[in-house]
């Protein structure tokens, strides 16, 4: 019986074979957390504590989600729960641009990792289904 990865983190797995949908949802998230910290600094500092936070603490659930569906035998309602989320930081981030807090350029540029990860997450949950 080979132990070999056990305890590793998805991201931390040495091997080179194709990554599982988790493995490869976290990398994606990691990138939109990166953005996303650097275009929250450019918000107003009054919104810091307001739509900043629930950006923060969307993208947060995202991760989270992320994690418990990797580990959970029965997926689809976890899945369900992390597309619902992603759909919830798009609303914020139409929110950030209707109040100008976010040019359409950087609101482009942001939407499409979110896409891209809602994409993720969807074809998950297809193949979970």
């Amino acid at each position: 019986m080979s132990h070999e990865g056990a305890g590793e983190s998805p991201l931390q797995s040495k091997s080179h074979k194709q990554p599982t949908p988790h493995e490869a949802l976290l990398a994606k998230l990691e990138e939109l957390e990166t953005y996303t910290h650097k275009a929250l600094q450019q918000y107003p500092r009054i919104e810091r504590h307001l739509l900043c936070s629930q950006i923060q603490a969307s993208m947060n659930i995202i991760q989270r989600l992320t994690i418990v569906g990797w580990k959970r035998y029965h997926k689809k309602t976890t899945l369900q729960d992390l597309d619902v989320e992603v759909e919830v930081l798009r609303k914020w981030l139409t929110k950030s641009l209707r109040l100008e807090y976010i040019n359409p350029h950087k609101y482009a540029t942001w939407m499409n990792h979110v896409n891209e990860v809602g994409r993720m997450v969807g074809g998950w949950l297809r193949s979970a289904g």
